[in-house]
This record gives structure tokens, C-alpha cells and sequence, in this order.
């Protein structure tokens, strides 16, 4: 099953709407946000008319109509869905590892640093799509395609706009 990944688009449709143009998203059946802005989550729900899984961001608060994490079961894989300002990313992946490992996930998808990120940490894949609209890691925004299939190992596919 092919995932879309995004974050941190901070009310930028146009950027969204870039990314749903290249040939990687299209191939998306399902799409994990991972914060900054809601409303930017309802919109790619709308026009891709793909299920999206979402959680408040930082600048997302306060409302509370989004959970700061969720976690989902997806091709044989656990899913922890969070922003990550609340796991304390900026300076380290050690709590949202762990985090990971509490509720069963091998994969931790955030955003909030603007940076891309594939890593393994003691068997847990953490994913940062980077920033669609506001990179600080390259002059382009990113997001990330991950193919996830039943006991086989992620793959994952980083993409700039």
C-alpha cells in the first residue's frame, strides 16, 4: 500500500497542490499528516478524496479538534502519527522511539522541524517528510511516499517540489 506523507504545509494549498501534481502522490491510496495546519488536512482530504489521518501540530493549538498523536495498523505495519513538539524532536528522536515502542508501532512518522528524516532506532523507522511549504533543509519543499506490504520492509521514497 502506497502512504503519502506531509507536514508542516502552514496554510500554503498551493504547495499541496504541487505535491498532488507529481506522478508519486498520485499513487497514494491513503495519506498520514502530521500537523501545522488542520485545516490544510481537511483541504488534501477534499481534493484527493483519500482517507487522511491527522494530529494537531503546535501552531494547530488551541482547538483541540485534532489528537496530538494516533496510531494506525497499515499492511501488517503499526503506525505512531504525531507532530512531534510534544516528544521533544528538536533536540532528539530518543522520546518518539520510545514513544514508538509504548504502543507497539516499528514505524514513527513527525513533522515540526522542517527537516527531512528516515532513521532506525533499535528497530522503530522514524519518518519527517520535511516541510511541504517551509523547508529548512532545501530550497524545496518535500514530502514522502512510503510502500508499506505485509512482512516485507518499508520502502520509502522522499520527493522535492
Amino acid at each position: 500500500m502506497k502512504i503519502g506523507i506531509v507536514s508542516d504545509s502552514h496554510g500554503s494549498y498551493s504547495h499541496i497542490d504541487s505535491m498532488l501534481n507529481h506522478k508519486e502522490a498520485l499513487a497514494a491510496e491513503l495519506w498520514l499528516f502530521a500537523g501545522d495546519i488542520a485545516m490544510d488536512a481537511d483541504y488534501l482530504a477534499m481534493v484527493t478524496d483519500k482517507e487522511v489521518i491527522r494530529v494537531a501540530g503546535n501552531n494547530d493549538w488551541p482547538g483541540g479538534r485534532l489528537p496530538d498523536y494516533e496510531t494506525a495498523d497499515i499492511a501488517g505495519h503499526t503506525v505512531l502519527l504525531t507532530h512531534g513538539h510534544l516528544f521533544g524532536v528538536n533536540f532528539g528522536l530518543n522520546n518518539l522511539q520510545r514513544a514508538a515502542l509504548d504502543v507497539g508501532a516499528d514505524i514513527a512518522v513527525y513533522g515540526h522541524t522542517h527537516v527531512a528524516v528516515e532513521e532506525t532506532i533499535d528497530d522503530v523507522l522514524i519518518l519527517n517528510p520535511g516541510s511541504i511549504a517551509r523547508p529548512r533543509d532545501a530550497a524545496n519543499g518535500s514530502f514522502m511516499v512510503l510502500d508499506l506490504q505485509p512482512n516485507k520492509s518499508p520502502v520509502v521514497k522522499l520527493i522535492r517540489i
